[in-house]
């Protein structure tokens, strides 16, 4: 399959519990972005999730992931847009099914302020034994783990 490569690409999310749905759609951004723009949910932002590992261990854990690569950043996000209704160079966005509708609202942004749209990249979930998607609120719960595998 013959992907497109862009300049800047931005992919964003709160990253707790990181497990193999994370894994895909970071590995996608890497796969189509020369530089990658990670954004992570602050505390405070995050935390509206619930009870959430830390912005400073979620982002080490990201590190980790990706210790064989130079070409990204890691940035806290206190909101869902984070910079790219602010820099004009991210050309791409990659987000999940479930994150897609704010992708859309990022675009009616930067169309407002008369910058270039996103291509918007869609990342199907990654689904458990079950059949219905791997999240960290599901890991949280006890009823799966980071792989899929049912617990209880």
């Amino acid at each position: 399959m013959n992907k497109k490569v862009y300049r800047k690409v931005a992919v964003g999310g709160t990253f707790d519990k990181f497990h193999e749905g994370h894994k895909k759609l970071l590995t996608t951004a890497f796969e189509i972005g020369i530089e990658v723009e990670i954004g992570v949910t602050s505390n405070a932002f995050g935390g509206l999730k619930g009870d959430i590992d830390s912005c400073k261990e979620r982002m080490a854990n990201l590190r980790s992931f990706f210790s064989d690569k130079s070409n990204f950043h890691i940035t806290a996000l206190d909101d869902a847009y984070g910079p790219t209704i602010f820099d004009p160079e991210f050309d791409a966005i990659v987000v999940s099914e479930e994150t897609e509708p704010t992708a859309v609202e990022i675009n009616d942004i930067r169309i407002t302020k008369g910058m270039q749209p996103l291509d918007i990249i869609i990342v199907s979930f990654v689904l458990a034994e079950d059949g219905n998607p791997i999240s960290s609120t599901r890991i949280r719960r006890g009823e799966i783990n980071k792989i899929g595998k049912i617990l209880k």
